[in-house]
């Protein structure tokens, strides 16, 4: 018996990196996923690896997160398909690259925007009927060490995960007398975009391994997935409005990101 039977889980990027972990980490407690992606072949493979690992009902919607019509599709294929909706990860983003703030075009703090605020928002609004029903819904909302500490060349990113964050602590206060939890894990991790950015960079990434108290960077499924996990089980029935740190430490001291950028 898994923490999650009975559950069921939306998690947008799903198909590689951090949304694949967190993915299978609620499989392997049970839960049934729909993997949300946009990237079609990603998506498939993930919700098959999903059932042929762990036996669970998975399925795969193709979905552009930028556009609200497919965000709340998604939404209606999980409670259609599954017939309820315990779980919401938004978690899905496509890097823009690196700028400086005089530099980064403001096109690209629109899609930041889109991405990562927008996308939760739509997200938030269409599935807060089902998550409210059965007082087991949990909203997990993936943001980064990389606002809070204020990164460089990245402000459209770090822009949009801070207003995710309060965004996610105000839905927090409000939707807290129907028990729905809502809760933000920056995550240090080895991530599809992660890779991109240290092989570009292996100094820095070095350094930061370095520098981690733990020695090294986290993995997508056993080191973020299982607290992501924990957030949605009924072991965080009382956890609203924090964000948890999953990084292995690396925020204690700050963390060495300077990538270079022309």
């Amino acid at each position: 018996m898994g923490k999650l039977d009975g559950r069921v889980a939306v998690v947008t990027g799903a198909g590689m990196g951090i949304g694949r972990g967190v993915s299978g980490a609620l499989a392997r407690e049970g839960a049934s996923v729909l993997v949300a992606e946009i990237d079609e072949a990603a998506g498939a493979d993930t919700a098959k690896w999903l059932t042929d690992e762990w036996g669970v009902r998975a399925s795969f919607v193709r979905t552009d997160v930028t556009d609200r019509e497919q965000v709340h599709a998604m939404i209606d294929a999980a409670t259609d398909e599954f017939g309820r909706l315990d779980v919401l990860v938004n978690n899905a983003w496509r890097p823009l690259g690196y700028a400086r703030f005089e530099a980064t075009a403001e096109e690209n703090m629109r899609s930041g925007f889109d991405m990562g605020v927008m996308s939760a928002f739509w997200a938030m609004q269409r599935a807060y009927p089902a998550l409210a029903e059965h007082g087991t819904g949990r909203v997990i909302n993936m943001c980064s060490l990389n606002g809070v500490n204020a990164h460089m060349y990245s402000v459209y990113y770090n822009a949009a995960k801070e207003a995710l964050r309060s965004m996610t602590r105000t839905a927090a206060r409000e939707w807290a007398p129907k028990q729905v939890c809502c809760n933000v894990i920056c995550p240090g991790a080895q991530s599809a975009a992660y890779k991109r950015v240290a092989e570009a960079n292996p100094q820095m990434a070095a350094a930061q391994e370095a520098a981690n108290p733990m020695g090294r960077i986290g993995d997508p499924l056993d080191d973020i997935g299982s607290v992501a996990a924990f957030l949605a089980s009924d072991d965080s029935r009382y956890l609203t409005g924090n964000t948890l740190f999953v990084d292995g430490g690396g925020h204690i001291n700050g963390v060495q990101w300077a990538p270079n950028v022309d």
